[in-house]
């Protein structure tokens, strides 16, 4: 019974080790990532094409390139956004005057008074957003 519960709280453990591997793995080609190698002082910013399970292979500037994951200390994506990047915002307003409130308007005309307005929001890109980190080594027995 307790070599039972030792082999299944082994295979728990390593399920659960390679989990983030599993979401990096996940993501669709083209996804946008920031990846921090192990010693690195800048993140390399590049497009996802595929991880397998030793390494991750990204495209930068047009050309492939292929990191061991043993390699990466972080990685960040940015989420798809949905919809463009220029939103409309349109406002109409109807009011109606009647003959005490036109004799106090400039105009001095009774009836209805429409105004329109139309602004345009640039949306910007999410933020990133941490899927994997290299996780701790194993304490020495």
């Amino acid at each position: 019974m307790r070599g039972l519960v030792i082999v299944l709280l082994a295979a728990v453990t390593a399920f659960a080790a390679d989990e983030p591997w599993t979401k990096v793995r996940d993501l669709k080609s083209g996804t946008e990532l920031r990846i921090f190698k192990k010693g690195g002082m800048h993140p390399i910013l590049a497009k996802m094409e595929e991880a397998n399970p030793d390494s991750l292979i990204i495209v930068l500037k047009n050309e492939e390139l292929a990191i061991p994951k043993d390699q990466i200390d972080r990685i960040d994506y940015r989420p798809l956004k949905t919809g463009g990047r220029v939103t409309k915002e349109t406002r109409s307003t109807v009011e109606t005057a009647d003959a005490k409130t036109a004799a106090e308007s400039p105009n001095n005309v009774p009836g209805e008074t429409t105004s329109s307005s139309t602004n345009y929001v640039f949306n910007s890109q999410p933020d990133f957003q941490t899927i994997y980190r290299r996780p701790p080594p194993e304490p020495k027995k």
